[in-house]
C-alpha cells in the first residue's frame, strides 16, 4: 500500500515484529546487516533497539514503555528490532499479540575467541572506542 495508512488496524502480517535480542560476540552484526539489506525488498522496517547505559535489563518502568511502543508503533510494523536486550514476557503486560524472539547461538570456544580479538583489537565500526576491558595492544612473549 502507497501513502499513509487509511485505518488503525493491520493484518496479521503488516503487524509482526520480530525482536532478535542480539547476544554479544554471535555473528550478530553480521546477522543485523542482512536484515539492513534486506528490509527494502521485503518491505518491512529495521530498528536498532538502545538501551539505557547499553543495560541490557531494563527496570519495570522501562519495561511497560517498552512494550507500548512495541505494540502501538504501526508506522514500524512490520518490523526486526535488534538489540543487546534480555527477554520481555509482553504477555505480563496483558499483550495479546506477541512478537516473536529470534537469537544465534555460537560454540562457547570460538564465541570466547572472538570476545579476545574484539577486546584486543576493536572492531571496523567504532575503531577509536577505547573499551573499559580492552588493555593494550603490544605483543609479550611469555618467554
Amino acid at each position: 500500500m502507497d501513502g499513509p495508512r487509511q485505518d488503525s488496524s493491520l493484518d496479521e502480517e503488516e503487524d509482526m515484529v520480530i525482536i532478535y535480542n542480539r547476544v554479544p560476540k554471535t555473528a550478530s552484526t553480521s546477522f543485523t546487516n542482512i536484515a539492513y539489506d534486506l528490509c527494502a525488498k521485503n518491505k518491512y522496517h529495521v530498528l536498532h533497539i538502545n538501551t539505557t547505559k547499553n543495560n541490557p535489563v531494563m527496570s519495570l518502568q522501562d519495561q511497560v514503555r517498552f512494550v507500548k511502543n512495541i505494540t502501538s508503533w504501526k508506522e514500524m510494523k512490520p518490523g526486526f528490532y535488534h538489540g543487546h536486550i534480555s527477554y520481555l514476557d509482553f504477555a505480563k503486560f496483558g499483550v495479546k499479540k506477541k512478537p516473536i524472539y529470534i537469537n544465534v547461538i555460537r560454540d562457547p570456544i570460538e564465541r570466547l575467541v572472538s570476545y579476545y580479538y574484539f577486546l584486543r583489537f576493536g572492531d571496523d565500526y567504532r575503531p577509536g572506542l577505547r573499551r573499559r576491558k580492552q588493555g593494550d595492544k603490544k605483543n609479550q612473549s611469555l618467554t
